[in-house]
């Protein structure tokens, strides 16, 4: 009700971009999955508490596309129910039954309030749904013809996207481009390390959203490029703000950052304000760190035509 009462995402945020939202399926699974006394999940959808609450909420396939769609998303991404890689086969294929069950109630959904709401043309937001199966291949497989056959505007890889060392799972990735036609655009769910957007993109995942860059900002991990082009050979490296080196660097974070932390201010002011907690610390790290998130992007379409 407040976001509606200011207006929307857009109009709240003033943001005239694209804003893409999430169904929360991953943060279930982080919540309930970890915890299950935080909630349940079944055939209808999730019943969850906040951490420390007694109160309940319910979320349901429609109830995502009916917030989503309230909030002016340009594009909606269906509720799915998110797995671990190495999750057991019997979990994975229940988790696979109830995502293709799901987009299904989702696409219904989206249909009869879109036009219920006469959107149309560049007016109508798009509708992605997610693939899961862990690293299942059979599994993944099924759910992709599944939902091709429903039909939606993309895809995502959906599950989590890192084996239990941390390293990207790149075969699975690569599966799931595979599986979805060329002509659809497919997002890499959670995937934010500046190498494994490198890496999805040299799939062709087109789309990726992660906290990873701005929370990594907050803790002193800031990005950077090796050089002034391209993204071979050793391209990136992490910069450790709060390392005793930089105490007196009069030097900004990257001589190949243009963004406005890198052009007025120095390392040495940076780790200043790092070791003071000072919140103009987050404010600084996390404009570089998006702004080398930026240059990535550029970089990559240039590395990959």
């Amino acid at each position: 009700s407040t976001v509606n009462a200011l207006g929307g995402l857009h109009q709240m945020s003033a943001w005239q971009r694209p804003i893409l939202t999430d169904s929360g399926g991953f943060q279930a699974y982080s919540l309930i999955r970890e915890n299950p006394k935080q909630g349940s999940i079944t055939n209808k959808g999730l019943v969850f508490r906040q951490p420390g609450g007694k109160r309940k909420y319910q979320l349901t396939p429609e109830k995502t596309i009916q917030l989503q769609l309230s909030f002016g998303a340009d594009v909606v991404i269906c509720l799915d129910d998110c797995t671990h890689v190495d999750d057991d086969p019997a979990t994975q294929a229940q988790a696979v039954d109830r995502t293709i069950a799901w987009a299904a109630r989702c696409r219904v959904e989206f249909d009869r309030l879109a036009d219920e709401r006469n959107l149309e043309g560049a007016a109508r937001p798009k509708l992605f749904a997610v693939v899961q199966g862990g690293g299942d291949k059979t599994q993944r497989r099924r759910c992709a013809e599944a939902l091709l056959e429903i039909g939606f505007d993309g895809y995502g890889y959906g599950g989590w996207p890192l084996d239990g060392e941390y390293n990207l799972l790149e075969d699975m990735l690569a599966y799931v481009r595979e599986l979805v036609p060329p002509q659809f655009p497919l997002h890499a769910l959670g995937v934010g390390h500046p190498e494994y957007v490198a890496a999805c993109a040299r799939m062709g995942y087109q789309m990726f959203d992660s906290a990873l860059p701005t929370r990594d900002a907050r803790r002193g991990r800031l990005y950077t490029f090796t050089g002034p082009q391209g993204l071979g050979g050793s391209w990136f490296r992490f910069l450790y703000i709060y390392d005793d080196q930089h105490i007196r660097a009069g030097e900004p974070v990257s001589a190949f950052c243009d963004c406005e932390t890198c052009t007025n201010y120095s390392r040495g002011y940076l780790h200043h304000l790092f070791k003071l907690h000072d919140h103009l610390f987050f404010r600084l790290a996390t404009i570089h760190n998006l702004r080398f998130m930026r240059l990535l992007e550029d970089r990559m379409r240039k590395a990959n035509g």
